[in-house]
């Protein structure tokens, strides 16, 4: 069985998407995934599984579905592939709160068209990077207000995504351990 790392899209965010995490835990071991650990309410999840990111993904949507009785978008990382996505860092020297420091996570890359658009606009002060099946963004006055905020939305993006703040992501590379 291999280490991955689990990302949930939407759940603890309103009062129907409501999941404790101790249930999910439960829910995930019952499946015979092992070590299941969660890290905040938002859907972190660190398992053990002998599934393909890929396949594991496919395997806890429908899993979720049926335990929770809604639909959760699922993205798996290995933590090798974590790693890679920390040490990137492409915005690091400007991102001096790393809870305001994103990364958005994509099931695959961005389409090119889409990808060379969003880099063309202007966020200043914020900023912006696209590197595969990931986009950083550094928003030094929060998201609540943010123009580049609402560009990365999967309305806006085209495409299935989630987004964790860096802190969240070092804490769940922690738990791998």
């Amino acid at each position: 069985m291999a280490t991955r790392i689990v990302l949930l899209r939407g759940i603890n965010l309103g009062p129907s998407r409501r999941v404790r995490m101790e249930a999910l835990r439960e829910l995930l071991g019952s499946e015979g995934y092992g070590s299941v650990r969660t890290y905040v309410q938002s859907g972190n999840v660190v398992l053990e599984s002998s599934l393909e990111p890929a396949r594991l993904e496919a395997a806890l949507e429908q899993q979720l579905a049926a335990g929770l009785g809604f639909d959760v978008d699922v993205f798996v990382r290995t933590p090798s592939e974590l790693k890679a996505v920390l040490a990137r860092d492409p915005l690091g020297s400007a991102a001096v709160d790393r809870s305001r420091y994103l990364i958005t996570f994509l099931r695959k890359p961005l389409d090119p068209e889409r990808a060379a658009r969003l880099a063309a606009e202007e966020f200043s002060p914020e900023r912006l990077a696209v590197n595969g099946r990931e986009i950083y963004s550094w928003h030094p006055d929060g998201v609540g207000r943010s123009e580049l905020a609402k560009q990365l939305s999967e309305r806006s993006l085209g495409a299935t995504a989630t987004a964790r703040n860096w802190n969240t992501l070092e804490k769940l590379l922690a738990l791998v351990g």
